[in-house]
């Protein structure tokens, strides 16, 4: 990873992917968020950049940062049979966004331990019973098959 002072505009951050070209953040100082792709041999050489609002780029974030997280755990219980990782979103529609996670009664009711929480692009590692859930989130689960498969129906559904 390179970080470079834009005198006047923010920071660039930056790395070199496998085929050389460069994937980076420019953090402008007004707060503005912009994605770059830039050529190998030429990291001022911007080839594309996307303008990110704060929540666009914080749902990058989770998705990025989650599938990571998940294929860990999964590495971690790849000699424990039975035992699965599954990231389940909180849809805008959830009837717990606005709740805490003991209002899900997870636990109790599917036997599935949720082990973090993704929140714009931050890991809440062992979130207590009074973590407030949000829209956007995304639980880091461990259990069954059929435990996670309720989990998934219980937050869409109550």
């Amino acid at each position: 990873m390179e970080v470079t002072p834009l005198p006047g505009i923010g920071v660039r951050k930056d790395f070199a992917l496998r085929n050389g070209r460069r994937i980076g953040v420019v953090t402008h100082r007004d707060g503005q968020i912009e994605l770059i792709l830039s050529k190998s041999d030429d990291p001022d050489a911007c080839l594309a950049e996307l303008p990110l609002t704060a929540d666009e780029a914080a749902a990058l974030a989770n998705l990025l940062g989650a599938p990571q997280l998940v294929a860990q755990l999964n590495e971690e219980h790849k000699d424990l049979p039975g035992i699965h990782t599954k990231q389940i979103p909180v849809r805008e529609n959830s009837p717990f966004d606005g709740r805490t996670l003991g209002d899900t009664a997870l636990r109790t009711r599917t036997g599935v331990s949720v082990v973090a929480v993704m929140r714009a692009g931050q890991a809440h590692p062992s979130p207590t019973p009074d973590f407030t859930l949000t829209a956007g989130d995304l639980l880091v689960t461990v259990g069954t098959s059929e435990g996670l498969d309720n989990a998934v129906k219980i937050l869409a559904n109550g």
